[in-house]
């Protein structure tokens, strides 16, 4: 039986922790979150469902479910197979391969579509080659502003979750219980049909959903490969708000993609949460080389296809970076073709010397602020609410879903809602700087709170025990005893942190100031305008952003945490 005063002192420390994190999800997300519902009522009230709005909300809808019921589908195909090879099988180049298949998940959707712009465009290698080999005028392979195009960059992005999810549980079942089965007579694909992926089960639909929600809630792949033929609600809410202005039907949509998102979320919840109770405990010792003739040809399959769809694009994109191969717009006479630094120089180059120019190098400059002040701010409340769930309090059972919503909120959704809520000083976008880190931090906040909690609940209470007793204080024994064990679990928040702000575009598009543009806006500006020079300079700005996201993974690879490889 728990003493009174006892309980008392964990509730005082409850609200202290809970305090700031509730304080800044309350303001800056469900503040946003109810005017759009606000918005969207008025609306119903006033004009009532209209037919005609009903097909302008309905077409959209259903293109949102038919991409992404086709992109999952598609990427279960791939990923799955990729799944098994990567639990069960040791091959040459593994690791590298591993970290390939991870960055396409962390990186920013303009730099995507900037790599298949650069292996599939009219400009692209693909095209270039087919076009010098059989003497063609024209490029012959369209596959930009397409729905392939669209579903393939899906495929290229998702495909990791897969990997990770359901890998890491192929690879901590227990080979026995298969093993047992073949002896009692059971072949080896019934044994797989009746005893493997009945225990997996759980990991593959809790992946599937989770892909499902991403390619639900699409923005820049859509954007920027589909054309203005395709339109998800991500992209009709940003249409409507920032071409149309017509905030109204932009909010009706926000409302519904949301009601989407929250159930697919909760659902996902679910599913996680019934897979961590039936994968199985104990880790088998089937990591080995393929050794049937099957075998080998799976493994080689799943490494070209791996190479073809996800790291094509990447080596597509960083080539094509330092290659010239055509004019700049006015340019005449003999075109000098090959490699260059050229796009890179320009980066730092005003050579119009306009008024209004932004050169591109304070774009990177203004990412890397904002995402360093998104690393203060999700690490600060990211440590708060880790230690307040720390306590065992039932309002925690109700305040841990709260903060971790932000996670299946739509990027476009969050900033139309900023756009609602905070257009006054002085939370407005001209007059508070800090307002783009702080929609960067609602994104980041959960995947920093799930980094450390598993760090925080792995400290034995006897290790703060000693600690005090031998006379440390509070603030001693936080910085002696937890932030060491913790650091790398904080190091990987970091990393999430930063680079899902260097990244961000969906917020950041409404957001952002002319004057201000971050490096997505800035590669989205150059890769929109015509003439090779533009085009030069968003390709190398996306290739640095990638080379900083390649170095992020790296550092995630070499800190291994609980929980973390999951993702």
């Amino acid at each position: 039986m728990r003493s009174a005063p006892l309980v008392s002192r964990k509730v005082r420390q409850a609200f202290v922790l809970w305090a700031a994190p509730l304080l800044f999800i309350g303001w800056f997300f469900y503040q946003p979150l109810l005017a759009i519902f606000k918005l969207v009522l008025q609306i119903t009230l006033a004009d009532g469902f209209t037919a005609n709005l009903a097909l302008r909300v309905g077409r959209p809808l259903l293109f949102t479910f038919w991409q992404a019921g086709l992109s999952t589908l598609l990427t279960f195909v791939v990923g799955v197979p990729a799944a098994y090879v990567f639990a069960r099988f040791d091959f040459r180049g593994k690791r590298v391969l591993r970290v390939l298949t991870t960055l396409p998940f962390i990186l920013p959707t303009v730099v995507a579509a900037a790599g298949f712009n650069a292996l599939l465009g009219p400009r692209g290698w693909l095209n270039l080659g087919l076009m010098f080999l059989f003497n063609l005028s024209e490029p012959p392979v369209q596959v930009l502003n397409t729905l392939g195009a669209i579903l393939i960059a899906h495929v290229f992005y998702n495909t990791s979750v897969y990997i990770r999810v359901v890998g890491s549980a192929w690879a901590q079942f227990d080979q026995r219980l298969e093993d047992a089965a073949r002896v009692l007579g059971a072949s080896r694909w019934r044994a797989l049909r009746e005893v493997t992926l009945p225990l997996l089960a759980p990991s593959i639909l809790a992946a599937t959903l989770l892909v499902f929600l991403f390619d639900f809630t699409s923005f820049g792949v859509v954007l920027l490969l589909g054309g203005p033929r395709f339109a998800t609600l991500e992209v009709e809410i940003y249409i409507q708000a920032m071409n149309l202005f017509n905030l109204p039907l932009a909010g009706l949509l926000s409302a519904i993609q949301m009601l989407c998102t929250l159930l697919l979320t909760v659902a996902h919840a679910r599913l996680n949460g019934g897979a961590a109770q039936l994968s199985p405990r104990v880790r088998g010792s089937d990591v080995r080389k393929a050794s049937s003739l099957g075998e080998r040809v799976l493994v080689v399959a799943v490494i070209i296809t791996v190479l073809v769809l996800l790291v094509s694009p990447l080596a597509a994109l960083g080539l094509r970076s330092f290659t010239r191969m055509e004019a700049e717009r006015g340019e005449r006479g003999e075109v000098k073709t090959g490699l260059t630094l050229a796009y890179y120089r320009e980066l730092f180059v005003n050579r119009r010397q306009s008024l209004f120019y932004v050169p591109p190098i304070e774009a990177v400059r203004n990412s890397l602020i904002y995402a360093a002040a998104t690393v203060v701010i999700s690490l600060t409340l990211g440590f708060l609410a880790a230690y307040a769930l720390r306590l065992r309090l039932r309002i925690n059972r109700l305040l841990d879903p709260l903060l971790m919503l932000p996670l299946g909120a739509s990027a476009v959704t969050l900033g139309l809602g900023f756009i609602l809520v905070f257009n006054r000083p002085p939370f407005s976008a001209q007059n508070f700087p800090l307002l783009m880190p702080i929609a960067h931090s609602l994104v980041a906040l959960p995947f920093v709170i799930r980094t450390l909690q598993p760090a925080l609940a792995s400290i034995p209470t006897s290790l703060r025990s000693a600690a005090a007793v031998l006379g440390a204080s509070p603030s001693r024994v936080w910085r002696e005893v937890d932030m060491p064990i913790m650091a790398r679990a904080a190091l990987v928040g970091a990393v999430f942190s930063f680079t899902i702000s260097l990244g961000e575009f969906g917020a950041t598009s409404f957001l952002a100031r002319p004057e201000y543009p971050t490096i997505p806006v800035a590669v989205f500006r150059f890769i929109s305008q015509p003439g090779a020079m533009n085009y030069g300079q968003a390709l190398a700005m996306s290739t640095l952003l990638l080379a900083v996201c390649a170095l992020s993974i790296l550092v995630m690879e070499q800190v291994r945490l609980p929980g973390v490889d999951e993702f």
